[in-house]
This record gives C-alpha cells, sequence and structure tokens, in this order.
C-alpha cells in the first residue's frame, strides 16, 4: 500500500511539474506548444486574457518586422535602380517646401519590368482625386507598384492590405531637407546619409503594418471564437467565452507563421496565392476545433475515472461494512461466551459455599 501512494504521489508531481512548465513558458515555447501541443491549449488558455492577447501582440510585432525588412531591402533595391534612372533617362525635378515638381508635360509610366517595386506612375501635375485614385487602381491591377504625385507617394504592397500614403513633407522635413534637384537627389543616394531614412521607412512600414496585422488578427480571433463557442455547444461541454477566445489566439500560430513565410518569399519572388485568406482561416479553426474535441475527450475520462473511483469506493464501503459486521458479530459471541463461563463459575461457587450435593449424587 505504501509503494502504491509513493507512485501515485509521484505521478501526481509529474502533472504539476508539467503544468508549471506551460505557466512558466516563455513566448517562444509557447508557439512551439501551439503548433505541436494542442492539447496544452487549456493550460494556456487558463492563463488569462491579459497573457493571450499579449501573445498575440509579439506574434504580429514579428510579422510586422519581417514586412518591414522587406520594405527596407525593396527601398534599397529601388533606389539603387532609381539612381541609375536617373542618371541616364529621367527627366529633370526640384523639391521645395513639400512640392515635387518633375518637368514633364504629362504622367510618366515605368512598367513593372522595368522597375523593381512594380508599375511606377508619376505625375506631380495633376490633383484630381479621380485620376490619382485611377492611377491607384491602375498600380494594384498590376500586383503592387508606387504612385508619385505632387506632395506624397503611394505605395500599393502586395504583403500589406491597403495603400500606404507618405507625406513629402512629413517623411523628408524629419531628415532636415527642404530643398533639392535631381543632381542632389542622385549625390545623396550615393551618400552614407541613407540609414536615416532606411530606418525612418522601417519604423513607419513597422507602426503601420503591426496596426493592421493586430487588428487583423483581432477581427480572426473573434471570428475563430464565436465558431468555437459554436462547436463547443454541439460537443456539449460547457466553456467560458473568453477561454475559447484564448485558445483561439493559441490557434492562429501557424497560421501566422505561414503568412511570415508567404511574405518573406515575396520580398524577393513576389507572387499572389489565390485563396490564401481562406486557408489561413481554416488552418486555425482545425486547431481549434481539435483543442476542444481534445479536451472534451479529457474531460469524458475523467467522468470514467471518477465512475470507477466510485463504483470502486461503493465496493470498499460494503467490505468495510461486511468486516465491521463480522467483527461485531465475533464480540457479541465471545461476550456471550465470556458471560456463560462466568455464570457457570458463580453457580459452582455457590454450590460449594452451601454444600448441596449435585443433583443424582445418591444415586
Amino acid at each position: 500500500m505504501e509503494e502504491k501512494d509513493k507512485k501515485e504521489e509521484i505521478k501526481k508531481g509529474n502533472n504539476s511539474d508539467i503544468d508549471e512548465k506551460i505557466l512558466k513558458a516563455g513566448f517562444f515555447k509557447k508557439v512551439w506548444y501551439s503548433i505541436t501541443k494542442i492539447e496544452k491549449y487549456p493550460n494556456m488558455s487558463a492563463q488569462g486574457f491579459g497573457k493571450a492577447v499579449s501573445y498575440l501582440a509579439k506574434i504580429v510585432a514579428i510579422l510586422a518586422i519581417i514586412v518591414s525588412l522587406g520594405m527596407v531591402y525593396q527601398t534599397y533595391n529601388m533606389l539603387k535602380e532609381g539612381v541609375e534612372y536617373l542618371e541616364n533617362g529621367f527627366a529633370e525635378f526640384s523639391y521645395k517646401d513639400g512640392i515635387l515638381d518633375v518637368y514633364s508635360e504629362g504622367a510618366i509610366t515605368i512598367s513593372s519590368e522595368d522597375s523593381y517595386v512594380g508599375e511606377t506612375i508619376i505625375d506631380t501635375k495633376t490633383e484630381d482625386e479621380a485620376i490619382i485614385n485611377e492611377y491607384v487602381n491602375k498600380v494594384t491591377n498590376a500586383g503592387g507598384g508606387v504612385v508619385i504625385l505632387k506632395d506624397e507617394v503611394k505605395i500599393k504592397n502586395p504583403s500589406v492590405a491597403g495603400v500606404i500614403s507618405y507625406s513629402y513633407k512629413e517623411t523628408i522635413d524629419i531628415l532636415g531637407i527642404t530643398e533639392f534637384n535631381k543632381q542632389d537627389v542622385i549625390n545623396y543616394i550615393q551618400s552614407g546619409q541613407m540609414v536615416s531614412l532606411y530606418v525612418s521607412v522601417f519604423l513607419t512600414i513597422f507602426i503601420y503594418a503591426f496596426m493592421m496585422f493586430l487588428l487583423d488578427g483581432f477581427v480572426s480571433t473573434l471570428f475563430l471564437s464565436f465558431f468555437g463557442y459554436f462547436t463547443a455547444w454541439l460537443a456539449r461541454i460547457k466553456m467560458r467565452y473568453v477561454a475559447i477566445f484564448n485558445m483561439a489566439v493559441y490557434s492562429l500560430t501557424l497560421s501566422i507563421i505561414l503568412n511570415m513565410i508567404y511574405l518573406g518569399i515575396n520580398i524577393f519572388i513576389p507572387f499572389e496565392m489565390e485563396y490564401f485568406q481562406v486557408m489561413y482561416v481554416t488552418v486555425a479553426a482545425i486547431y481549434l476545433v481539435a483543442a476542444i474535441f481534445i479536451l472534451k475527450s479529457e474531460f469524458v475520462k475523467k467522468q470514467m475515472e471518477l465512475m470507477k473511483i466510485a463504483e470502486a469506493q461503493e465496493i470498499i464501503k460494503k467490505q468495510m461494512e461486511e468486516k465491521e459486521q463480522e467483527e461485531k458479530d465475533r464480540k457479541e459471541r465471545e461476550e456471550r461466551k465470556k458471560k456463560d463461563k462466568e455464570e457457570e463459575k458463580k453457580k459452582k461457587e455457590k454450590e460449594e459455599n452451601t454444600g448441596e450435593e449435585p443433583e443424582g449424587s445418591g444415586a
């Protein structure tokens, strides 16, 4: 019995160690658990809403960093190609106090085959919003590109939802530059002062991408949590919504990592994967449903164990009652025997004291 109790204690101790490891698990350990150990979702979810949101923010930040570095890399190559193009065949231009003026009669279009950043449209004369929107739609349909206007530049990148706009005044004034011309730009790009521009591009893209990806993550988590709540209801598992929401956050892990790989490849080899967003949500939904049904399986298993324990307790209780009854009967028999002996002894003592002979002695 003692050895059995010790084994049970060791077993319980091991389980406690696992729970403790999950509670103390760092970010990257949670990423590993989220992909390879779905059965850990309930334990990670139990850490609370705050921990889940913090986890989502961290993994989204990594995704935003990858996109930002990709944009810096593309900017570097764009400027490298741009210097060659400026020197050999681009029109003269000048910039002053937030306004760019390209000395050209009409819009200049550079095809995606001739530009590293995709289709590029330059028009510093127009202020018509309809025409500007037409330019944006054109580069979007071409798979991405740049629209350069008199006071801003608009960038459409397939890696980021929406169109990113940079105001010259807000972006260039940070560098302390208020005026330049074509030759000044060539000299500046070829100098070592471009580092500050790359930093500015990185920070701007990072903030934008982080907010966009975080918002998209929350929307996806909400959708998955409602789906998960409905699944739990069908499976007849009573779970708090916040617990399912937390599990939905962790179920997005593999989808976000696949998105990182997709965007990382896109930096070097631009391409568009059809229905990627559908796959993104589907993979997360599979993980969440699997976690819910594993939880149900564990719940059923525990119920079965409890039933077995209850049955065993009932059997032990009956055995104990039978033993108690046997012990009681045994004591009663011993008491009766003892009492009979005492009565017999008293009777003999009485006969000896009175001198009476027992019946039949004179025969």
